[in-house]
């Protein structure tokens, strides 16, 4: 009997429609209010992965119509002149979201760099206003974080049930991890968190209906750690390097795909899995962000 394989979740389709949505209303701020929204894009250094991220969300914006704004630091910045960038985006009206790439360098508190952010133009969610937002019953955000609000998209997109279902994110990062687990928490699922502390984390995993991979260690999830039938979706994106690529490099990620897609009942890819959708909702949150201000 041929093995089952898993349905592959189009991220990069799913991202697309999205997009041509998204287009849509700029298309129609821009035709009724003369205006359409910007986004500032900050980075600090060259990390392969944040550059990869970065020009995908320039490249993005100018697809739907919104403005983008370059801001490129060098990797020894100090931290209080990227901190005077931020309030100078913040006071400036044609700049609907600020996102500053994450991670930032060894030197400079990310913490006093990301509460500097206006939380109304917080388009990435991680204000610790907005995240205490998600964390509690009854309250909304005014932005959620990308990357977790394009996993649970995916998962709706898809038709996986959520509600009662057993979710473990493996992963407790800021950026991802956490946020997601408060995300699924939110939608009623009951979720565990993996993460290096964690004894026998193939065990809990072998349980979960919904895998959430946001550990950063490539194809660490093997194809036997997950449930049958399971649903993966593959945060990681890991650099290994490959001679026989231009770049040098390929991006693979957390779980083992080639062997995970034999077991699970539907799996995102690396690349073209959560990567589009995190761009996707960063355009989305940048638009319900003008949409607050324009036309008020």
């Amino acid at each position: 009997m041929a093995s089952p394989t898993a349905k592959i979740i189009d991220g990069k389709a799913i991202a697309h429609t999205i997009r041509s949505e998204i287009a849509d209303e700029v298309r129609l701020l821009s035709e009724k209010h003369g205006k359409v929204p910007g986004l500032a894009v900050v980075i600090v250094g060259v990390r392969k992965d944040s550059q990869t991220y970065v020009n995908m969300k320039r490249k993005a914006c100018a697809e739907v119509g919104i403005k983008s704004f370059d801001v490129d630091l060098p990797e020894d910045v100090p931290e209080a002149e990227l901190i005077t960038k931020v309030h100078q985006l913040n006071s400036d009206p044609q700049v609907h979201g600020i996102l500053v790439q994450l991670p930032l360098p060894k030197h400079i508190n990310e913490e006093n760099v990301l509460g500097a952010i206006s939380i109304d133009k917080d388009v990435d969610g991680f204000h610790p206003l907005n995240i205490g937002k998600l964390a509690m019953k009854g309250r909304e955000p005014l932005f959620l974080p990308c990357t977790p609000k394009g996993c649970l998209e995916l998962l709706v997109r898809s038709g996986i049930k959520i509600k009662g279902q057993r979710a473990v994110v493996v992963g407790r990062s800021n950026i991802v991890g956490l946020p997601v687990s408060l995300l699924l928490l939110k939608a009623d699922a009951t979720v565990t968190t993996v993460h290096s502390h964690t004894k026998d984390p193939e065990a809990i995993i072998k349980e979960a209906d919904i895998v959430i991979a946001a550990a950063g260690q490539a194809c660490m999830i093997k194809g036997d750690w997950i449930k049958p039938g399971a649903a993966v979706i593959d945060v990681g994106t890991n650099a290994v390097s490959d001679p026989s690529r231009k770049s040098g490099y390929r991006l693979v990620g957390d779980v083992d795909f080639a062997e995970a897609s034999k077991v699970a009942g539907f799996i995102t890819p690396v690349p073209g899995g959560v990567g589009p959708m995190t761009v996707a909702m960063l355009l989305k949150n940048t638009l319900e962000g003008a949409k607050r201000v324009i036309g008020q």
